[in-house]
């Protein structure tokens, strides 16, 4: 490989630099040119499942009962709710937020029915439906209504009463829904039967066409929030005002992670520029660290606006590690140019490059190898971000070798060789006091290693798989404010459904279900006469599984345990539509007769807001509504959902077939779920893999043991610090697990090749090992000690994951750092490997 490489460099570099670096030049202008083409999507359907069946379910309930495509504000009054000036203030909001485009309702205490202030009857109900607007609405019977109501009560009104809701739902694209179907079948089809041609032609089609819709909602929908909060911003005197939401959660991570890249980008950028001015001491090593990193991130960028490859949350950190890698292959190279200058102070300048790189590239180039191998670890996830993630990793290791491998000759060569300068003496005190650790303390350092690996088997055995969106923000933000609120006044944050069916003999054989009361004897004779003379119509009472005294009687007792459940805050129900109509049956709960009576008779805007969203429309399925405390630190979804399905199944009798669990916080814990089985628990495969690639480029089995173990103690204590801390794996931190693989076989592979070279040369372990920490050992330190001091500018995020990012990765870097100069040394010395 050598002789090859040196005739390749020699003739398109060495001999030619200006042709490489223009060469490097004109294919970073040409992808720079698709940078505006890069894009950020944080959407719900970038982090879901392809393969989840319970998305498809999930896609149906929607479309039948209704989206979480819906803002949620909170309006608090500063003084009484139910004064002119407020009501007056109120009234102006909700109009204000009604006029824009992407908005198709504005729901609010101003315009839900009101049968109780005062009360009425169904015959009145028929022609005309009272609302708090109504100037024959009494108002003090109104502020009890909404407090009292079953369903207005701890959903559009505080217990207090003093704090409402007013709900903003968006604009619903109806080709978008029908194209998302459309493109479930073909995946759930996928599973079992292989797509012909013309299949995997449309549901490629249909996907780019998804990809381009959802797009363009995303951005009439950031359009939409900016300009209501605006709107908001204009009555915050009259009331305390938060917002919150599914909308707001994508809407705000796209925002911080944009400010992010921005911000924080330029201010790490700046923050290397000074370290490795110090570090160096010469422009010309900061200069080409960073036209090797900026030029690798613009290709990147680039070929991903010209793949209209989007970016996602789980994926937004790219460009960071990207620097990350960029930096070491660069520094390790910058380092041994160094050396070889002190050690032939008259070498030219050919010289020195042709050897650096020879002696390089092997190690650099397997470094790379490696950390592709780690993130491809990504590929088998099944989610479709994460999967996009591995694939930028690889792409980008492939980008970052080449540019490093490119630029760097070709720049010294267009240099010439300056006076050597040794500035490492701190350095070289640092790199030794791990070395002594290693010689005088090996027992001692052997010890620590066992302790620290058995308190991280620990710590990982308290990692939790949880995912919070409320975590995702500091809590002086307006987004972390308003789910508080919501989830403290009106009834919880989360929405999480529960479905139930009709049991499968009744749909074969509806006469066959004997267990419903028929009887009518509930039916007042006072609404006889109002209905003597006219026909009931269908009779959902008679045809429904649902709809009849008996079942809902079965419902209610669903509705009563999902609602004791600490984690639920309000749940809606066709239980909770009987309770309020059971003022139009004088405070009796209704009969089957009278409910079908009722369901003829009742307004169409009472059906849409009373009977759609719990009720199919042939009353065979039912839909419980619920809220969950997503501010709840104890809050475990997986837990929750299990639970619920298990009472209902085991409990209460329900066929398992018969209950589905549904809502973005279950598609969510499926996310999560399969992260960690994809992950976690396949690190055993990454390390394996890792391990014949050691193996062929040592061409020992030993060799390639001893060199993965420091990187399993570092992933390790990464892990385990997580779980002490308490620091969920999450949808943004579970990738940690592959970084931090890259990261220390990287170390490791540096440290080995140079030990190698170091021990041939006398075969004494120990001097060969203090050569290697005061070489290879301060390329090593250099590079953690800028990848940390640059990342912990992430600190100052308003991006909680940016944050956690900026810090776990300082510590892998640590990490890393330390074991590959404690741990490794002392195997490699113990195990006479040369």
């Amino acid at each position: 490989m050598g002789s090859f490489f040196t005739r390749l460099t020699d003739r398109l570099i060495i001999d030619r630099p200006w042709l490489a670096l223009i060469s490097i030049a004109v294919v970073t202008g040409m992808l720079a040119w698709f940078i505006p083409y890069f894009q950020l999507d944080a959407s719900a359907d970038s982090l879901l499942l392809e393969e989840d069946a319970d998305l498809r379910y999930y896609s149906g309930v929607a479309a039948r009962y209704g989206s979480e495509n819906y803002l949620v504000i909170t309006y608090t009054a500063r003084d009484d709710l139910f004064a002119e000036d407020t009501l007056t203030d109120l009234t102006e909001l909700r109009d204000e937020l009604a006029t824009l485009d992407s908005v198709e309702e504005v729901i609010s205490i101003l315009d839900v029915p009101l049968i109780d202030s005062p009360r009425t009857t169904l015959g009145e109900l028929q022609k005309y439906v009272r609302t708090l607007e109504d100037p024959t609405t009494n108002r003090d019977l109104a502020r009890t209504e909404l407090r009292n109501s079953p369903i207005y009560s701890n959903l559009l009104m505080s217990l207090d009463g003093n704090t409402t809701a007013v709900v903003v739902r968006f604009v619903s694209n109806e080709e978008y829904t029908a194209l998302q179907l459309e493109r479930d079948l073909l995946r759930e089809k996928m599973l079992t039967t292989p797509l012909t041609q013309k299949e995997e032609q449309a549901k490629k089609r249909i996907s780019m066409r998804i990809k381009e819709i959802r797009i363009g909602l995303m951005a009439r929908q950031e359009e939409a929030i900016t300009r209501i909060r605006a709107i908001l911003l204009q009555h915050q005197g009259q009331a305390e005002i938060n917002i919150g939401g599914l909308p707001l959660i994508v809407n705000d991570m796209i925002s911080y992670i944009r400010s992010d890249i921005v911000v924080f980008g330029s201010g790490i950028f700046a923050f290397l520029i000074v370290l490795l001015s110090i570090i160096f001491g010469r422009p010309r090593w900061v200069f080409i660290s960073l036209l090797c990193c900026s030029s690798a991130a613009l290709m990147v960028i680039g070929f991903l606006g010209l793949m209209r490859w989007p970016v996602t949350v789980v994926s937004s950190n790219f460009v960071a590690l990207l620097l990350i890698f960029s930096l070491s292959l660069t520094v390790h190279l910058i380092q041994r140019y160094r050396e070889l200058h002190l050690e032939n102070p008259q070498a030219d300048q050919r010289w020195l490059v042709r050897n650096t790189l020879l002696d390089k590239v092997q190690p650099c180039v397997f470094t790379s190898l490696t950390t592709i191998v780690g993130f491809a670890s990504l590929l088998v996830s099944g989610i479709r971000p994460v999967i996009d993630f591995g694939w930028m990793m690889v792409v980008g290791m492939v980008v970052v070798l080449i540019t490093a491998l490119v630029l760097f000759p070709a720049c010294l060569m267009l240099l010439k060789a300056e006076t050597p300068k040794d500035r490492g003496d701190s350095t070289r005190a640092i790199t030794g006091f791990f070395a002594k650790l290693a010689d005088k303390h090996e027992v001692m350092t052997g010890i620590v290693c066992i302790l620290l690996a058995i308190t991280s088997l620990y710590g990982m055995s308290q990692l939790l798989v949880e995912n919070r969106f409320i975590d995702y923000f500091k809590s002086d933000t307006d987004i972390y404010k308003g789910m508080v609120t919501i989830d403290h006044k009106l009834g919880g944050t989360a929405p999480l459904d529960v479905i139930l069916d009709a049991d499968a003999d009744f749909l074969v054989s509806p006469e066959a279900d004997t267990g419903i009361a028929t009887d009518d004897a509930d039916f007042d004779d006072d609404f006889g006469n109002e209905f003597s003379d006219e026909a009931v119509g269908v009779d959902l009472g008679a045809t429904s599984y649902w709809y009849n005294t008996y079942r809902l009687a079965q419902l209610r007792e669903v509705h009563d345990y999902l609602d004791q459940l600490p984690e639920t805050g309000k749940v809606l129900s066709m239980a909770t539509t009987i309770e309020t109509l059971e003022i139009l049956n004088q405070d009796e709960t209704p009969g089957t007769f009278f409910l079908s009576v009722l369901y003829n008779r009742l307004p169409e805007n009472l059906k849409i807001s009373l009977f759609d969203p719990y009720m199919s429309g042939d009353g065979n399925q039912v839909r419980i509504s619920m809220r969950v405390f997503e501010s709840d630190p104890d809050l475990r979804r997986g837990k929750l959902i299990n639970e619920i399905r298990s009472h209902l199944v085991g409990e209460m009798g329900f066929a398992p077939d018969r209950v589905h669990v549904t809502g973005m916080l279950v598609l969510y814990n499926n996310v999560l779920q399969s992260l960690y089985r994809s992950q976690i628990l396949t690190l055993g495969v990454v390390f394996i893999s890792i391990m014949v690639m050691f193996g062929i480029l040592f061409r020992s089995f030993k060799i390639a043991l001893t060199a993965v173990l420091p990187s399993v103690l570092s992933v390790g204590l990464v892990l385990g610090t997580m779980g002490l801390l308490g620091i969920p794996l999450d949808i943004m931190t579970i990738t940690i697990a592959a970084i931090s693989v890259g990261i220390g076989v990287d170390d490791s592979i540096h440290y080995i090749h140079r030990y190698r070279q170091e021990i041939a040369q006398d075969g004494d372990a120990r001097a060969a090992m203090h050569r290697s920490h005061a070489s290879v050992g301060r390329a090593l330190f250099y590079t953690s000690i800028i990848i940390i001091a640059g990342f912990s500018v992430l600190a100052l995020s308003n991006f909680i994951p940016s944050i956690l990012f900026g810090l776990l990765t300082g510590l892998a870097m640590f990490m890393a750092l330390a074991a590959n100069l404690t741990l490794l040394p002392l195997l490699l010395r113990w195990w006479s490997i040369r």
